[in-house]
Parts: C-alpha cells; structure tokens; sequence
C-alpha cells in the first residue's frame, strides 16, 4: 500500500472541522476585543469615564492576552494543545456572562483582564494545533484563515452591537455577555479533538502519534521523520533561547507588534476615530462593522496570494500598501467622505497581509518542542506594544488629534516595512520540520 506523509497528505474532512474548531478561537478574540468599542458608547458616560480610563478599559484585555499566551504556549509545549485548549474557552464563557452584572469601571477592567488570559492561552495552542496537522500545501491560508476569522469576529461584533444599542440604556450588558453564545458553540465543537501526532512523537509516544494519525487519515498517512531540531524534547522559554531561535522571535515578535497596533486600535476605538473624522451616529458604527468586513476580505486575497507569491513578498507588499494609506489619512484628515472611506478601504485590504503572517511565521519558523513557547511569548510580547497603543488612542485624539494619531500609525507600519525588508525569511512550499530547522539556508531573504 503506498503511503504519504503527514506534511503531503491530501485534504480531509477532519482539516475542515479542525480549521472550524481552531479559527472559532480568533472569532471569539476579535468579537470581544471590538464589542467594547460599542459599549463604551453607553459605559463612557454611564460611569463618567475619562479618556485615560477609557483607554485602560480598551486596554485591559489585551494586557490579560500578554500574560495568557505565555502561559499557554508554555503549558500547551509541556502537557499538550488538546488537554488544555477547551478549558480557555469555557472561562471565557463564564467570564462574558459576569459582564452582565458589571457595576462599576474596576470591576470591568478585572473582568476584561481574566477574559484576555484566557483568550491569550488560546494563541498558541489552537494555532499549534492547525499547523501540526496541516499538509504543507495548505498550511499557510489554513492559518491565514485563522486571522480571517478574527476580522469576522469583530465585524459580527459591530453588527450586533448596532442592533442591540437601541434597546436602551442597559444594552451595553447584553452586549458584553454576548459573546457567550459563540464560546459555547465552540467548546462544544471542540470536545472531540485529538492530541497533535508531532507532540505526541516530540515525547516519545510514537505509538500514540502513530494511532492519532491512522485514526484521523487512514491507514495510508504516515508521520514524517524528525529532524535534528524536530528530536529535541526539551521546552520551555530558556529552551527557546538556547536552541538558537532569538532571532527569529526577535523578528517575528517585532512585525507583528508593528502589524496590530494600528488594527487594534480601529478593533478597540473604531467608532470614536471616525467619529472624529467627522462620522457620527449609526455612521460611525456601520462604518466600523465595514471596516472589520474589509478587513476580512483583505485577508482572504492574502490567503490567495501567499503561496503564489510567498510569505516575504506579501508580508512587504502588505506594509508598504497599508502605510502609504494610513500617510495619506494621516496629511489629509478633513477629506470629503467619499475619499476618508476609500482610504480606510485600502488599508484594511492591503493589512490582510501582514495580519494573516500573524499566524503563519510564528508557527512556521519553530520546531514542535518549542512551538508553543514561541508562539505564546512571540504573542505575549506583541501585545505590549498593541496594549500601549489601545491605550493611549484616546488621549492621543484628545490631546494631539485625529492626524497625528494617524501618522503615528504610519511610523509604526513603517518600522514593520523596514524589518520585513531586512529579516523576512521565505518558507513556502517547505515541509514543516525544515521550515522550522535553522540549520538550512533558507533564511537568506534572497529567495
């Protein structure tokens, strides 16, 4: 009987159902990181919030993020992606209903907080997960799709918030806790997942990862063998270091802060940035479930181009597209209608590629007993800056405006154009062990 490897297997209907269980992580990710922006229409004045606190509210979440993906890629590195994977999103769950009954700023910042640890632990193990048991050919608009996903999140986010903001002056509860209804779903989808083979084997329990493969395959899929990197049992964040890799989570965390920063901030303060671009109302909210739907189908062409043109041309092409919308957004604020919209239109399309890269290189350019860790810390330290940046928007539309609070953003993508230039690797088309191995040559960004 002739057999394939697990990085060349054909397509089955277990990779759909995985993309769906994996992907409903970055869904939940983006609705609750942009249901906020609603409802800080009603909790603004409802709790007299200044714009400093208004920011720390936008913020909190993305703070928990940084301390729940280093955990996560941690324990998930450690004990497995599966054991743990499903417990975050049954926290979030609980956690979204206790925003109904928030009562006062610091108790929503807390809220905010648990829920960003547990929607951080998720990072790196379903995206773990989608990449151990992807074919080579597929991995990248797998994991790209991961990304679409969390634009979709938002974009449902914004929509619902419009509907519910009618409905009175508590409406911003039953938006909060909202979010409940799609966790549910998928932990619910989530239960009958099985473990990664390529941990499984990472641990010595070839027989198990054998089993999982058979099972999940068929009889004629096979595990691919290790390399002198995938070998190694070691994990953790000295593991990391020591293994060589420093530079490529220097590369990575560095370009994917640069990446969604600005993003975060339109997720977080969307209706109040185009508010100060003159889109008020209904305007500025429809305006901002548009955007996130932009968004989306920007990293939906992504997916279509990244094994075309490969991983470096279209993360480059992406900052250098979206940096030049933003620039222009930035020197001419009090644009007609018509022209703001078509600016914030190309941007979103053009940061389909970086955005989508979020997942790719992170899980592409680390060997298994490591994967978690880099992903989680790679993760973890990005929303710093994207913590930074959440928080200061508010202030910055007060204190500096709309234009520099624009061109602000345009500095940032720069940054991310500059080091893309200089350190994004090519890693189409390889099998994962090498894409992840540094003893190849493929780092040469001449490819």
């Amino acid at each position: 009987m002739n057999t394939t490897t697990l990085d060349d297997a054909p397509l089955h209907r277990f990779h759909y159902r995985l993309l769906l269980c994996t992907g409903g992580g970055p869904f939940i990710d983006g609705y609750i990181l942009a249901i906020i922006g609603v409802a800080m229409i009603q909790i603004g004045p409802r709790f007299e919030l200044s714009p400093l606190v208004e920011g720390l509210v936008g913020a909190t979440a993305l703070v928990g993020i940084f301390f729940g993906a280093a955990l996560g890629g941690y324990l998930g590195d450690r004990f497995g992606r599966q054991r743990i994977y499903n417990w975050d999103l049954i926290a979030i769950a609980v956690l979204s209903v206790a925003q109904f009954w928030i009562t006062d700023a610091i108790m929503l910042v807390v809220v905010r907080l648990l829920i960003g640890i547990a929607i951080g632990a998720d990072y790196p193990l379903a995206s773990s997960l989608m990449t151990e048991f992807s074919p080579k050919r597929y991995r990248g608009p797998f994991l790209g799709i991961l990304i679409a996903a969390f634009f979709a999140g938002g974009a449902a986010a914004y929509l619902v918030g419009e509907l519910l903001l009618p409905t009175g002056d508590d409406a911003w509860r039953w938006m909060l806790a909202s979010s409940v209804v799609p966790t549910a779903l998928i932990a619910l989808a989530r239960l009958k997942t099985p473990e990664s083979p390529r941990w499984l084997a990472n641990q010595g329990r070839d027989h198990e990862a054998a089993a999982v493969v058979t099972k999940v395959f068929g009889p004629g899929v096979v595990m691919p063998p290790a390399t002198v990197d995938e070998a190694k049992s070691s994990v953790g964040f000295v593991a990391l270091f020591r293994s060589g890799y420093g530079g490529r989570l220097a590369f990575v965390t560095t370009f994917w802060t640069c990446a969604i920063i600005p993003v975060f901030a339109i997720f977080v303060f969307g209706p109040q940035i185009l508010a100060a671009m003159k889109l008020e109302g209904s305007a500025s909210t429809v305006g901002s479930a548009a955007i996130q739907a932009i968004f989306l189908v920007g990293c939906i062409i992504a997916l279509l181009l990244v094994n075309r043109m490969g991983r470096r041309a279209v993360i480059i092409h992406s900052f250098l597209w979206s940096g030049l919308a933003l620039l222009l957004l930035g020197l001419f604020p009090g644009s007609t209608t018509l022209m703001i919209a078509a600016l914030f239109v190309i941007y979103a399309l053009a940061a389909g590629g970086a955005q989508i890269l979020c997942y790719v290189y992170p899980n592409e350019l680390f060997p298994t007993h490591i994967r978690g860790a880099a992903v989680g810390l790679a993760s973890a330290l990005s929303r710093i800056g994207a913590a930074i940046g959440t928080f200061l928007v508010p202030l910055s539309l007060t204190t500096l405006g709309t234009s520099a609070t624009l061109l602000i953003a345009t500095a940032i993508t720069a940054v991310g154009l500059v080091v893309s230039l200089i350190w994004a690797p090519e890693t189409r088309g390889l099998d994962l062990a090498k894409a992840a191995s540094i003893n190849t040559d493929r780092d040469r960004t001449s490819k």
